[in-house]
């Protein structure tokens, strides 16, 4: 509510708590107006004096300060608009619509002040208002040319990525760019729609593609989940046998088949293994335990073993070959009826009883090089032929000798001491096959 009204207005009453208080004026409104003794307020413009308004609140110098104020409110309003605009603030528009409202209140004459100082900021505030349209309009044609490449680029990217494999990142990206496109300017909405055409028809090339993709990633794996459930149900089944050799190598044609099978997803995976591998874990433990009990019964049978092989290693070193072989068939027949050895025990032991058994056989087939004709007969026909050879070389040292060719038979007398260490050597061969 005001306390002033325009001329031939009847003034309304104001309670005294909210008529404006008396604050010092930036302006001197007793330069560009009056007010009469009635309350009526007088601005003196360029036109001549006219007047503003009725002040009724209280005396008629608050009247005159009260459209002092309105005036000063007006400066205040062009001083802040220019301020903000210089500061980038403001826009070209929002000055403008300051500059338009005071503009009003000049042609109205509702306010009491130097309207030629005023008008004066008003014409300088149009001049920087002009020019920062023309900036900002200069700014918004550049954005447009950028955002024209950028929507080219994105454009560009778009279709680069229509067949792209890598569904997740190319998703992700078709999305972020959708967002990028969003936050561009507009310019040419032909050109961008023709744009964005190529861009959702490259999106839509790979969403077929992707759904493609997966569908039939979705079928390979319902068969790869179908293959391995087949194998789960074979190794369950085999879960309970006792046949340990046999099934441990269908268990294990199992596994083959297994890695050879297709695969599905992780989840999958590790929910069918943890299956197969418990009907695999529920026979080997059977298997486990079996075994280990068989290894505990075969404890009794060690002492019998343990003695058999002391028995043995008493024939060594085999002296009586013949002897030696009929008491190691007997200790062997009495081996085979103990029993099987605890697994800890068998290879120790029976490493014992084989260097028994391999020292017989060596001593056997000694014995039968001693008494092989064949063998014998090479060895006396070699002591022969070198015996033969001392005979000549006897001869002809003679004869040099008695042409007294000393050198002859110093080299004759070397070659028969060669001849008669290799015949010794024969005849100590032939001497191991005689009777």
């Amino acid at each position: 509510m005001t306390e002033a009204t325009a001329p031939g207005t009847a003034p309304v009453p104001t309670p005294a708590a909210l008529r404006p208080p008396t604050t010092k004026l930036a302006s001197d409104p007793t330069k560009f107006g009056r007010v009469t003794d009635d309350g009526t307020v007088y601005l003196l413009a360029p036109e001549g004096e006219v007047a503003v308004g009725q002040w009724a609140a209280g005396p008629p110098a608050e009247g005159l300060a009260f459209f002092g104020r309105k005036y000063d409110d007006l400066v205040v309003e062009v001083d802040l608009v220019r301020q903000r605009l210089t500061d980038g603030r403001a826009t070209g528009e929002q000055a403008q619509a300051v500059l338009t409202k005071v503009r009003e209140s000049l042609a109205a004459r509702s306010f009491v002040g130097d309207i030629a100082a005023l008008e004066a900021k008003c014409h300088e505030l149009e001049q920087i208002v002009s020019t920062a349209k023309a900036a900002a309009t200069a700014h918004k044609a550049e954005q447009r040319a950028k955002a024209a490449i950028a929507r080219e680029a994105l454009t560009a990217e778009a279709e680069a990525l229509g067949d792209s494999t890598a569904w997740k990142s190319t998703s992700e990206r078709f999305a972020s760019m959708i967002e990028e496109w969003k936050s561009l300017p507009h310019a040419d909405r032909a050109s961008e729609q023709a744009m964005w055409k190529r861009i959702s028809a490259a999106r839509a090339r790979f969403d077929k593609a992707r759904r493609a993709h997966f569908a039939e990633l979705d079928s390979e794996r319902k068969v790869a989940v179908a293959r391995k459930r087949e194998l789960i149900a074979q190794a369950e089944a085999l879960s309970s046998s006792t046949d340990w050799a046999g099934t441990g190598r269908k268990l294990r044609d199992l596994m083959t088949a297994w890695k050879d099978a297709p695969r599905s997803s992780k989840q999958d995976e590790d929910k069918l293994w943890k299956r197969f591998k418990a009907a695999q874990d529920l026979f080997y433990a059977a298997k486990s335990g079996a075994e280990a009990s068989e290894e505990e019964s075969l404890k009794a049978n060690l002492p019998v073993k343990e003695a058999l092989v002391v028995e043995a290693e008493a024939l060594l070193p085999v002296n009586d070959t013949a002897g030696a072989k009929r008491t190691m068939r007997s200790i062997s027949d009495r081996w085979e009826a103990a029993g099987d050895l605890p697994r800890a025990d068998r290879d120790r032991l029976e490493r014992r009883l084989k260097k028994v058994d391999d020292a017989i056989r060596s001593g056997e087939a000694d014995a039968w090089k001693r008494s092989n004709p064949e063998t014998r007969a090479r060895a006396e026909s070699t002591a022969n032929a070198f015996t033969d050879g001392i005979a000549k070389l006897e001869a002809k040292r003679a004869q040099a000798l008695a042409k007294g060719n000393a050198a002859e038979v110093e080299r004759i007398d070397a070659s028969i001491a060669g001849t008669q260490a290799l015949l010794a050597a024969a005849q100590a061969a032939a001497a191991e096959f005689r009777p």
